[in-house]
C-alpha cells in the first residue's frame, strides 16, 4: 500500500499491508507498528478487501511488533462489519500479538493460529 495525494488516512513508514489470494483465501498481511496513528490505514485496508466480499479473510500479523488498542478495536470492527458474509482468521503468535488478543478475550471472537498456513487450512476446509 502506498500513499497517494489526497489520502485521508495516508499510510506512514511504521506499517505497511500487503494483499494477495492463496487457495482461494484473501491474505491481508500487516507489518510494523499497528497503533493509532497507523490503524486508520490498516482500516482502510480491510474495507477494501470486504468491500469485494470474499468467502475468507486471513489477517496475518505475524510482522507486527506492536499492537496497541486501536488496532485492537480495527480487528474487532473488520469482523463486525464481515458479519455472516466473510470468515475472518487472525495469525498471531509472541508477545507483540498474541498476548494482548488473548488478554483482551479477543481470541474467542477471533479465530487465532500461530501460523498463516494452519489459518488458511481452517478456512478452506
Amino acid at each position: 500500500m502506498t500513499n497517494t495525494p489526497g489520502d485521508a488516512y495516508p499510510v506512514t513508514e511504521t506499517m505497511t499491508t500487503e494483499t494477495e489470494v492463496r487457495e482461494g483465501v484473501t491474505v491481508l498481511t500487516v507489518s510494523g507498528e499497528v497503533d493509532l496513528a497507523t490503524a486508520p490505514a490498516l482500516d482502510a485496508a480491510i474495507e477494501s478487501i470486504l468491500s469485494a466480499k470474499p468467502d475468507a479473510l486471513v489477517i496475518d500479523l505475524t510482522a507486527v511488533g506492536f499492537l496497541a488498542s486501536a488496532g485492537m478495536a480495527t480487528l474487532v470492527a473488520a469482523h463486525q462489519r464481515a458479519g455472516g458474509d466473510t470468515a475472518i482468521a487472525v495469525v498471531a503468535d509472541g508477545p507483540a500479538t498474541s498476548r494482548q488478543l488473548k488478554m483482551t478475550s479477543l481470541d474467542q471472537v477471533f479465530a487465532m493460529h500461530t501460523t498463516l498456513a494452519d489459518a488458511i487450512a481452517s478456512l478452506t476446509v
